[in-house]
Order: structure tokens, then sequence, then C-alpha cells
């Protein structure tokens, strides 16, 4: 059996969402963007997370910022420590502030912001006992063991080789948080990694759910799970299939219009871990 863990989560409604420039491979400007259907796709996932027992807060999205409802991508949280982002894309630099301004007026002291470039968990995903961090497109190499002082945590370096999967967070996400008697247990695509990088998952995940090509290609791997329930895209099927073969209850979300821009459950879910 499978139990939900209530989580905390931080969301921005993607009121000016648009794809007006290309910074990664599912970005086309010259494709129509229905910004009503991409606020009722984003309201429908928050709900989701309330009607699971989750606490959701939300952060006042700004003009010019259209990528600002990727929230995961402005911070990571583990024990109430905040470390900030700092973006590769120049059209996304400014949303970091405007996180840090949050955590800031929502009696957060304990916060660091980058030196180096770090797309937060965009490429961080804490594990209940280690980060696996991701390099290759966005966070620099050297964020990640800027990331173990700032957190003090361990960190796992993870190398990503597909431009589609430009974030870790695409290729690989958290089923259940290691625990003092199991290890963590995670779903991932291992085409997106470097071979090096399949050898670590394997030797430290042999059990993990392992994506096939069509999952992938729709985000499938973007998904948030408490536990027992996994948010993830519904044309996710097979790995859906897979999730509930092993305990775990599938809830299918439509975020076809947010993929325009890259994004899926988890790009607009930063998780607050206090």
């Amino acid at each position: 059996m499978r139990f939900p863990t209530p989580r905390h989560y931080l969301m921005c409604p993607p009121r000016y969402f648009a794809v007006d420039y290309t910074i990664n491979p599912w970005m086309d400007p010259s494709v129509p963007v229905d910004p009503e259907l991409a606020m009722a796709q984003w309201a429908a996932l928050r709900e989701t997370y309330r009607r699971l027992g989750h606490t959701v807060d939300e952060i006042e999205p700004q003009p010019g910022l259209p990528d600002m409802v990727f929230a995961a991508n402005s911070g990571t949280v583990i024990d109430g420590r905040v470390l900030g982002a700092r973006f590769r894309a120049a059209q996304r630099a400014a949303e970091a502030e405007h996180f840090r301004r949050w955590f800031l007026d929502h009696g957060y002291r304990d916060i660091t912001m980058p030196t180096r470039i770090n797309e937060a968990e965009g490429d961080f995903v804490w594990t209940g006992r280690e980060l696996l961090a991701g390099t290759g497109f966005r966070t620099d190499p050297e964020a990640h063991a800027e990331a173990q002082e700032v957190l003090g945590v361990p960190v796992v370096s993870l190398r990503l080789t597909d431009p589609r999967y430009y974030h870790l967070d695409t290729a690989l996400f958290v089923l259940s948080e290691a625990s003092d008697t199991a290890p963590a247990q995670l779903a991932y695509y291992p085409e997106a990694f470097s071979p090096g990088s399949r050898r670590v998952l394997e030797r430290m995940f042999p059990h993990a759910v392992r994506a096939d090509t069509p999952d992938a290609a729709c985000l499938g791997l973007n998904g948030v799970c408490d536990g027992c329930h996994v948010v993830l895209p519904a044309e996710a099927e097979r790995l859906a299939d897979q999730l509930a073969e092993l305990g775990y209850e599938p809830v299918p979300v439509d975020v076809s219009e947010l993929r325009k821009a890259g994004g899926g459950p988890k790009c607009c879910t930063l998780e607050i871990r206090k």
C-alpha cells in the first residue's frame, strides 16, 4: 500500500503566458497559444493538488515574464532553507528576484541567491536523502557544489544529453522519498542521460521505473508524486499503467497548452519543504 504525505506547493498563475521566444526545443513562437486554455489547465492542476489534501500558495505573476508560471525553476527549499535561482536565459532572469521577495515576505530568512547558474528544482530533485542535480543544458556543474554547501545535503551530479530534456525534472521524478529503512523510488527516462549517469542511476536506484520514449516525449516524467498519487500528463498512459501496477494512483491532467513552452505539472510546482 502507498500512503500520501501532505505537501506544500508554490505556484504562479499563467496570466501572462505566451511563447514569444525560443529557449528550448519545445518552444515555437509561430504556433498559436491560447492563454485562456493555459489558465484553465493551470487552475485544474492547482485544484487537483488541493483536492488531494495539499497546500498551495500563489505568487503574483508579472507582465513581461511569460515563463514565470514554471515556478519550480525559481527556488529549492529543504528544511526551510532557500536556495534561489540564477537563470541562463536573459528572458527569465528577472523571475528570480520576484520569488526571492515572496520568500522574504512570507517569513523565510535563510535565503541564499546563487553565484552560479542554477535553475532550481528544474535541475535539483530531492530524494529525501540526497539531491540529484542535473547539468548539460541549463544549470552549471559548479552550482552543484554550491547547492551542497548552502543546503547542507549530499549532491549527486547527473548529465543530460538530449536537448528535449533540458532540465532534470523533464526526465526524472521521485515517487517515494527515502526513509530510514528504504531508498527512494523514482521514475526516469534512461535515454536522456549520459552513459555514466545511467550507470549511477542504475546503481543507486535498481528498482526504478524506466519510462519509454512516447511517455518521455509528452513530458510524462515531469510528474509530481506525494508518495501515493502521481500527477502526470494525461498522454503518459503506459507510464501510468506501470505506476498503477506498483500500487501508485495515477492522476492524469491536461497540460497540453503549457507544454508548448516545455512545461508540465512539475514545472508549475515548487515544493516548499520546511
